[in-house]
């Protein structure tokens, strides 16, 4: 975790390790089944989704804030949510991240980038719109715990496991083709290699639901510690999620990439009480919040 005065969370951290780990060792098994498959190809398929992985780390705020249709704000473009920011990160005792505002009516917020001097805290119009001061305080902080936990990086660098995996797999099916047409090798081959890499990818889909949901917990009690005001986060969690519900399908599915980075998911109509969610239930995190505000002594409204 990088240095701040945000609460250390050693659950995170660990988890953050292991899922590091098996999806490393994942990743070695795969290259090892194409290096077994197909000889001939496997380092061209190694190094094609080693350099995928390495742009998505290098380029993952800039994909975001586009996938986002995102830009970034000046103090003199956003006065407010900058004087928020640096307030902030003056409590918290952290660089301040680059701010961006999305022109879109889902109300929502994320963080993104690989490390604390290159990350972006964006929000849309639409939270803007619908939170009062404090509850979007609340949000901001929260967004601040996943820079400053580098939690952001690890799930960038995590959800490349699975990117790799489906080129592999394409890579593979591509040079099994070539392989058949000259002996009987290239079936067996390409069925290696799409069992491999099916694994692989199913495997990091769920690790990265496990790390995704814990992470949103812990940001949500590192946020509401920092600001000693975890009521404001569950006001703005509940209106964030009933302004969900009001967004038109089209804007939801278009904004479904960038997902797991939002404060709230960009869903409606659907239980988050599944392996394939990415946060936990407004429920679960309303009732750690409600913990919380007991902890610090007053009541939650």
């Amino acid at each position: 975790m990088a240095h701040s005065r945000f609460i250390k969370d050693t659950g995170l951290t660990a988890r953050m390790t292991l899922v590091m780990f098996l999806l490393g060792g994942l990743f070695v098994a795969l290259i090892v089944g194409l290096m077994y498959a197909f000889p001939s190809y496997w380092f061209l398929f190694g190094i094609g989704g080693i350099g995928v992985a390495f742009y998505q780390w290098w380029s993952s705020d800039k994909v975001a804030m586009r996938a986002m249709r995102a830009r970034e704000v000046t103090p003199e473009e956003a006065p407010e949510l900058h004087g928020m920011i640096d307030r902030l990160c003056a409590l918290a005792d952290m660089p301040k991240p680059r701010v961006g505002i999305a022109d879109m009516s889902m109300p929502n917020a994320f963080a993104t980038g690989r490390s604390p001097d290159r990350s972006v805290v964006c929000v849309t119009t639409g939270i803007l719109q619908l939170l009062d001061a404090e509850e979007l305080e609340a949000v901001l902080a929260h967004e601040l715990s996943h820079v400053a936990h580098r939690d952001v990086l690890v799930m960038t660098i995590a959800s490349s496991a699975g990117i790799v995996a489906g080129m592999l797999t394409r890579g593979a099916q591509f040079g099994g083709l070539s392989r058949g047409r000259g002996n009987n090798g290239g079936a067996p081959a390409f069925l290696i290699a799409l069992v491999v890499s099916l694994v692989v990818y199913a495997v990091s889909f769920l690790l990265l639901r496990l790390l995704s949901r814990y992470r949103e917990l812990c940001a949500d009690r590192s946020g509401a510690y920092l600001t000693m005001k975890p009521q404001a986060l569950a006001s703005a969690l509940t209106k964030i999620s009933g302004g969900a519900g009001a967004v038109p399908q089209r804007d939801l599915r278009a904004n479904n990439a960038v997902n797991s980075l939002f404060i709230v998911p960009a869903v409606a109509g659907i239980s988050m009480k599944t392996l394939t969610a990415t946060h936990p239930s407004l429920e679960q995190r309303l009732e750690q919040l409600a913990r919380i505000q007991a902890e610090l002594g007053r009541p939650l409204t």
